[in-house]
């Protein structure tokens, strides 16, 4: 379906750029969401690291926040590389 105007806005989204297991922030906007992981991710240690009783406890919940962190990272820039290659 086409637009009725002549100039469409759309967002570009070639937020992250693959290299080889990681994907790489390359843009402002990818680079905002990865600084934004990295911050919580070291909320979430001060956190935990304030309610826990050892070092284990402290490395065990930590590694699985970082786990789900690190997952919901992929799979927004995944989502954008998708989305990109779609639309080119």
């Amino acid at each position: 379906m086409r637009s009725k105007y002549k100039y469409e806005m759309r967002m570009k989204l070639p937020w992250f750029k693959m290299t080889g297991l990681f994907m790489k922030p390359i843009s402002v906007a990818g680079w905002l969401i990865f600084i934004a992981a990295i911050l919580y991710l070291a909320w979430t240690f001060y956190d935990i690291d304030s309610r826990s009783h050892s070092v284990s406890d402290t490395l065990i919940n930590w590694v699985f926040n970082g786990l789900i962190i690190g997952v919901a990272y992929t799979i927004v820039a995944g989502l954008t590389l998708l989305f990109n290659k779609r639309n080119v």
